[in-house]
């Protein structure tokens, strides 16, 4: 059986639930590997993917003897079939913080169980990433650094932010990339301000600062990554900025390793803010995965141990409203004694000189 799978029915084993239903497709494809639409459900007596007809060549095509997942049509499914599929079951597991209230009611109806909450049992288990997973991040990150290289190889003047939104989009595929870990956040001038800012037609001027939050997926998995260029000149707001931010990230690196809790931390870095009059708009880090948001989630409220393996994203960022913004950011895999940082890219000062198209 799917060493995860029987992980996870171990874990409902432990907590006296019969069966789950997973309804977040991040984490059927975690369990399962597919990335069909449908739901994954742990029954006492079988593993069921549920979907429709458009998927289920696509299902059964990928599906082996090995994995012992049935794929059932759910518009060819007959009442008894829903009926069995947790027949004699009184409580089973479900994803509270995925599943709608629609659903929630829909699953009540088809199977007539107690619908149990399971506090995100596989999203805290996809915090530690075995071999595979973590050899697919490294890849991931090391397109995310080529991309970043070839970013600086293209700028000129004129260039919108949308156009170099497009070309990284491009670039990263052509490099062997499934897509984008997220959309690109390419932002220059004033609309660094905003840390999520959206790709305009805003062009490139001498004396802007760029702000890039980049990443590749590979495998379904995420690299997450940010710099700062700064074009002809960096003003002397700007240096005073990215030092702070910059001096930040270390801090926080340092201490990353297997066992740490870092709420302390944090709120050391917190207090930095506060003392230099800089308002936190953001978490100071998060999991990166198959999901480019994954716990935990870096901030003074976090109370959790970190594990090796476990793969973190840094990124403490300055923004002055309406004038500018920089955010530093890298993956970093976490060690039983200290952690790699996989997107290699440097974070000297990056001045470029460009030329008109």
């Amino acid at each position: 059986m799917n060493i995860r799978i029987k992980w996870l029915r171990d874990q409902l084993k432990s907590m006296k639930l019969d069966g789950m239903i997973v309804s977040n497709p991040v984490n059927v494809k975690y369990l399962t590997g597919l990335e069909e639409e449908g739901i994954f459900i742990v029954a006492p007596k079988e593993n069921v993917f549920i979907t429709d007809t458009r998927y289920m060549e696509s299902v059964n095509n990928k599906l082996t003897i090995a994995d012992e997942i049935v794929a059932y049509d759910i518009r060819n499914m007959s009442k008894y079939d829903y009926e069995g599929i947790f027949m004699s079951c009184t409580d089973v597991g479900f994803e509270e913080k995925y599943v709608t209230y629609e659903m929630y009611k829909k699953y009540l109806q088809m199977y007539q169980v107690n619908l149990v909450e399971t506090e995100g049992i596989i999203e805290n288990h996809r915090m530690v990433k075995d071999e595979e997973e973590l050899k697919w991040i490294q890849k991931a990150c090391e397109i995310t650094d080529e991309a970043f290289a070839y970013v600086k190889d293209i700028l000129h003047y004129g260039m919108s932010e949308k156009e170099l939104c497009f070309a990284i989009e491009k670039f990263m595929i052509n490099q062997g990339a499934d897509g984008l870990a997220f959309d690109s956040i390419v932002a220059f001038g004033e609309n660094t301000s905003m840390p999520h800012a959206v790709p305009t037609n805003r062009t490139l001027q001498s004396g802007d600062i760029i702000q890039l939050d980049i990443g590749a997926k590979y495998q379904g998995y995420c690299a997450d990554f940010s710099r700062v260029i700064f074009v002809d000149e960096m003003k002397i707001e700007y240096k005073e900025a990215y030092d702070f931010v910059l001096e930040q990230q270390r801090k926080i690196v340092q201490n990353l390793k297997d066992g740490i809790n870092i709420k302390q931390e944090i709120k050391n870095r917190e207090a930095d803010y506060r003392l230099k009059h800089y308002e936190i708009l953001h978490s100071f880090g998060h999991g990166v995965g198959l999901d480019i948001h994954e716990e935990p989630i870096l901030n003074s409220k976090m109370d959790l141990y970190l594990k090796e393996n476990s793969i973190l994203a840094i990124e403490p960022g300055v923004y002055q409203q309406g004038k500018f913004g920089i955010r530093i950011e890298d993956t970093y895999h976490i060690k039983k004694n200290s952690c790699i940082n996989l997107t290699k890219s440097g974070k000297e000062y990056s001045v470029v000189n460009l030329k008109n198209t």
